[in-house]
């Protein structure tokens, strides 16, 4: 049985509680957990292997109220709308997934896809850790392992507003060029691009939640965090709070 929550907090507190969750699953006292949230106020995280000034319009999210913090996962810079994505957390057992990183993306990727495909759209899995609609990118994942546990986090941009997103990150140019595009528009989509319309965030919660049960072979019971966990996080929001944590590249 795998525990879900719902969820929505600023920046700070929902990569603490990502990081709480993992640490106490690796030491094997809490169950498997997927988390769906929102991020309010909307936010910008980047990569643990990026250096800010590569990444991120610093006077662009100052000035427009983004938040600004740094994952303990890998991958590239992420502008989290509040009001048009939600991002998705899977922390489990290393074994309940798979050994094999690429495989562990393809699987829990795989709920996504399911998702996707109840609004009527074709989705795929391009390794490492995206997944495409039309070649276009409507989310991205990044991961984190300790010996027995892993955390896999990521999007689903629904209604993202693209302008904001190319506004506040700094996309490398070879990027671009290897996919033989001009702008990060070409590059990105939504679920309302896709579809015409304005999709809710309603509207793709049930979606996310039969995807990953189908995708983890789980069931699922609502839940909510033990004392233990928000004692830890709490802990944490402090470091990401922190400027050496934010800006140690």
């Amino acid at each position: 049985m795998w525990r879900l929550i719902i969820d929505e907090g600023n920046a700070y507190r929902n990569m603490a509680i990502d990081e709480a969750l993992l640490t106490l699953k690796d030491r094997g006292l809490i169950p498997n957990t997927v988390r769906l949230y929102v991020f309010n106020p909307s936010a910008v995280t980047i990569g643990y292997f990026q250096r800010i000034n590569d990444s991120v319009n610093l006077d662009y999210i100052k000035s427009n109220g983004i938040d600004l913090t740094r994952r303990i996962s890998g991958g590239g810079s992420v502008f989290h709308d509040v009001n048009g994505e939600v991002t998705y957390s899977v922390i489990a057992s290393i074994n309940d997934v798979s050994q094999n990183v690429i495989e562990s993306y393809k699987i829990i990727c795989d709920g996504l896809i399911y998702a996707i495909s109840q609004f009527g759209l074709k989705a795929e899995f391009i390794p490492i850790n995206d997944v495409v609609v039309k070649n276009k990118k409507i989310s991205g994942s990044a991961q984190s392992r300790r010996k027995t546990a892993l955390l896999q986090h990521g999007t689903l941009m629904y209604n993202t507003d693209l302008n904001i997103l190319s506004n506040s990150l700094k996309v490398p140019k070879e990027k671009l060029e290897q996919r033989k595009l001009t702008s990060i528009f070409e590059r990105v989509t939504t679920l309302s691009r896709e579809l015409g319309r304005t999709v809710s965030k309603d509207e793709v919660i049930e979606p996310l939640i039969k995807g990953f049960s189908k995708a983890l072979n789980a069931d699922f019971i609502r839940g909510w965090y033990t004392d233990k966990e928000l004692e830890l996080a709490n802990e944490l929001a402090n470091k990401y709070r922190s400027r050496e944590w934010i800006f140690q590249r």
